[in-house]
């Protein structure tokens, strides 16, 4: 990865990266502890001691796996949070607590 320029804030770097026989173009943001990374890789750099803008690339989340969120891309058959409890678990639960109504007569 070479590195071209920095953002005027600091925050970012405007780099170009070789691999698969192709360039491409891209921006560096360092992950900042308490804020999810954002959608990408999240890459290790390492400057090289003869040339500290050209850095090598170690791939340390591929891309896909995170998103702005923090959490997974990955499709799920469901909506909302992941089902942890089994039918048996929930039928139970049921018999615990659905009680009948003491306000009604039997």
């Amino acid at each position: 990865m070479l590195i071209q320029g920095v953002s005027e804030d600091g925050e970012s770097l405007a780099v170009l990266r070789a691999r698969e026989d192709r360039l491409e173009a891209g921006i560096v943001r360092a992950v900042k502890e308490g804020e999810p990374p954002t959608s990408g890789e999240l890459l290790k750099l390492t400057p090289r001691p003869e040339s500290p803008l050209v850095c090598d690339v170690e791939t340390q989340v591929p891309a896909g796996l995170i998103n702005a969120s923090g959490g997974s891309d990955r499709k799920t058959s469901h909506h909302g949070p992941a089902q942890v409890a089994s039918p048996s678990y929930r039928n139970n639960w049921d018999r615990i607590w659905n009680r009948p109504n003491k306000s009604q007569p039997n």
